[in-house]
């Protein structure tokens, strides 16, 4: 066993994890705990969803469960390093595609060169020129 840190959409949580093969498992319990899926007869839960598990599924075993399996099951995409003991769970492509759907940006608020803050939401009905610049 070896602590692994779970990622979920920027929330870490501690897990204790066995690595073989290049699959990490972890007992249903600290499944629960870090990313509050739950392991019921029908399959996996999250409040009223549930996915069930397929036919010979080996994403649930008596070794524990696969967290790469799990979260090709419930949708969503997964960075695992298994050298770094780190996993990052991102956002389901649905919830990721919603605001394209209605073509408008989130509302976001950043400083200005002089510190004042501005939203993009106080610009609504207005042409706003937005400028990213990364160093890398």
């Amino acid at each position: 066993m070896t602590t692994f840190t779970i990622i979920d959409d920027g929330t870490p949580a501690e897990v204790q994890a066995t690595v073989e093969d290049g699959r990490i498992r972890v007992a249903p319990v600290e499944v629960e705990c870090a990313l509050q899926w739950e392991l019921k007869p029908e399959g996996f839960c999250l409040g009223p969803v549930c996915y069930p598990l397929p036919p010979d599924s080996d994403v649930a075993t008596d070794a524990g469960i696969d967290i790469a399996a799990l979260a090709e099951l419930i949708g969503r995409p997964a960075a695992i390093d298994t050298a770094e003991g780190a996993a990052y769970l991102g956002v389901p492509a649905r919830e990721r595609a919603q605001p394209l759907a209605f073509l408008s940006a989130p509302d976001f608020t950043l400083p200005d060169l002089a510190g004042t803050p501005h939203s993009l939401s106080d610009y609504r009905g207005k042409k706003v020129l937005l400028a990213a610049y990364a160093s890398w």
